[in-house]
């Protein structure tokens, strides 16, 4: 079959979530002998174009940045794909009423529901109505919906009916090892540092774990992985103005070998986020066998499992360290308990095969579509036809 993968900014993935995602699954689908196609999201100015990336074909298409130009891009990345072969996995809602040019047209697509996303406080109330409204589009529109969690799954189904719903989690390879020499040069040593990776957002729960964290000495320092500046938003000055001095910020790191490194050796993996599904940050650290501190809800509790210790106030976090540190056993449990609960739900091969059986459901058999008529919806485009380029090859760069 031929999959078309839409809503991404494109592969390799210097991002995190669907990118990742995006490429983890297109190169699976390669290397069982099907077509892959990618639309990607180049800068205003640059031309449309094609091109080839180990094995799977990308159509880059010229979009302005922020908002409008993510709407930009998924209107042209929708627009060219109607003309093309194959059924359409479309990763998020955020434009789904877009999609409707697919049920008029009878092409089949599966979306990817993703998150809440009009419940995150980092949203204006237009932006939140906005992804009220396309939450509701999509859901209907589409003609098979992926929940990534069952709670997800349920609340999708006040919008339509249950048996259009497939659950399926993101999944993870195992992390059994990771060279040490890729955390030393950040001065940290295996197993003497806690980890959190997560944007800077109030419904991530950073700030409450950076002030729990500084409450008092701890004996390890917290290592941050994502963008903190000084100038940055209101948000990310608040988290530094609350770090104490054990408080590490790295930046934003999105090469996966250093990423899975800071893993699977970490002492415990943080993880605030409240609002969504399964999240794909807290699966690799199941997958790398780190014991988890996580906040309390309904979405963590379900992926995470009873192995985990959760938290829901910076005091809460202040007493599960002083546990923890008193009694070294405690995080040798919750790191086997990690690993069981990756090997019964979230193993990278039986999540990607679970997508391509549902795509192989919905896909047309193939046909012979005239180039031209592919390429003719941009004549009206004002950064021209799609021209093709050289292929690209490398190896996959994956972001966290």
């Amino acid at each position: 079959m031929h999959v078309l993968i839409l809503g991404t900014r494109g592969v390799p993935s210097k991002h995190s979530g669907f990118e990742t995602f995006a490429q983890d699954f297109g190169l699976f689908l390669r290397s069982r002998n099907h077509e892959v196609t990618v639309y990607c999201q180049v800068p205003q100015g640059e031309a449309a174009r094609e091109d080839s990336w180990n094995g799977i074909r990308r159509v880059l298409l010229p979009a302005g940045e922020g908002s409008v130009g993510t709407m930009q891009f998924d209107w042209k990345a929708i627009r060219h794909s109607l003309y093309e072969d194959g059924v359409v996995l479309t990763l998020g809602y955020n434009t789904g009423v877009f999609n409707l040019l697919y049920r008029l047209r009878g092409k089949p697509n599966i979306m990817n529901m993703d998150g809440i996303e009009w419940k995150r406080e980092k949203w204006s109330l237009p932006a939140r109505t906005w992804f009220w409204l396309n939450e509701r589009a999509g859901a209907r529109i589409a003609n098979h919906l992926v929940a990534d969690h069952p709670e997800i799954a349920r609340h999708l189904s006040r919008h339509t009916a249950s048996k259009k719903i497939a659950m399926i989690p993101y999944g993870a390879d195992p992390i059994s090892s990771a060279p040490v020499s890729l955390i030393q040069k950040y001065n940290l040593s295996s197993k003497g540092y806690h980890l959190l990776i997560a944007r800077p957002e109030p419904e991530n729960f950073i700030l409450e774990i950076v002030r729990g964290y500084s409450l008092r000495q701890r004996g390890f320092p917290l290592v941050i992985l994502g963008n903190y500046k000084p100038d940055g938003t209101r948000y990310q000055r608040a988290v530094l103005s609350a770090a104490g001095p054990e408080i590490i910020f790295l930046g934003a790191i999105f090469d996966r070998d250093i990423v899975q490194a800071l893993r699977f050796h970490a002492r415990a993996y943080f993880h605030g986020h409240r609002v969504g599904g399964t999240n794909p940050s807290l699966v690799e650290s199941l997958a790398a066998g780190n014991a988890v501190i996580a906040h309390d809800n309904r979405f963590t509790r379900w992926v995470a499992g009873e192995g985990a210790r959760y938290f829901r106030t910076p005091e809460d976090i202040d007493a599960i360290l002083d546990s923890l540190n008193a009694d070294r056993a405690q995080l040798l449990d919750m790191e086997e308990a990690s690993r069981k609960r990756f090997r019964e739900s979230f193993t990278q091969d039986k999540i990607l095969r679970a997508y391509e059986e549902l795509l192989l459901q919905f896909a047309p058999a193939p046909s012979v579509v005239p180039r031209a008529a592919r390429a003719a919806i941009f004549s009206a485009v004002p950064d021209g036809q799609i021209v093709a380029s050289a292929p690209q090859q490398g190896t996959p760069s994956k972001g966290a």
